[in-house]
């Protein structure tokens, strides 16, 4: 099983991101998604998981939940936006998470933990990525995958009043 891991979107779906999550079984969005916009984008390509991020709880949260146990490929996987929020319940072994807008790929013990960085235009990070996650009854191996540089932001929507 193939699963597209993607974080902090801010309301932006990068047609680079879409590319590169194509083909994937599942698609795992580790909050702050931004618009529910970005989940139907997404489902174009696979069925989408996701939890709120910070940024999602200033806009209502989406309607998405804190955190999400699956059971994948006989693997138990945590996803979380924030990395201090983690609670993996007993027997869990990947941990994926958002927030910091920088890529992790690395086992910490017997938990593999994935961060698939920053996919969105907001924020302080150069790169935009992704991550993917495969599968198997005996096999876990996680790959970030590099975009490209961060495209512009949006310039800030300026009202100008008139006298």
């Amino acid at each position: 099983m193939r699963i597209g891991l993607i974080s902090d979107t801010h309301g932006y779906l990068d047609a680079r991101a879409l590319a590169a999550l194509e083909g994937v079984d599942l698609v795992l969005h580790a909050g702050d998604v931004g618009s529910v916009a970005v989940l139907d984008g997404l489902r174009a390509l696979a069925p989408v998981q996701a939890v709120r991020g910070n940024n999602d709880d200033k806009i209502g949260g989406l309607g998405l939940p804190f955190s999400l146990d699956l059971e994948l490929e006989g693997h138990h996987l945590h996803l979380v936006h924030r990395l201090q929020d983690a609670r993996p319940p007993t027997g869990t072994d990947i941990v994926v998470t958002g927030h910091s807008h920088v890529t992790v790929a690395e086992r910490r013990g017997a938990i593999l933990y994935v961060n698939p960085g920053a996919a969105g235009r907001a924020g302080f990070h150069s790169l935009q990525t992704v991550a993917l996650l495969d599968l198997g009854p005996d096999r876990v191996d996680a790959s970030i995958v590099e975009l490209g540089p961060r495209l512009g932001q949006t310039p800030p929507h300026r009202s100008t009043a008139s006298r």
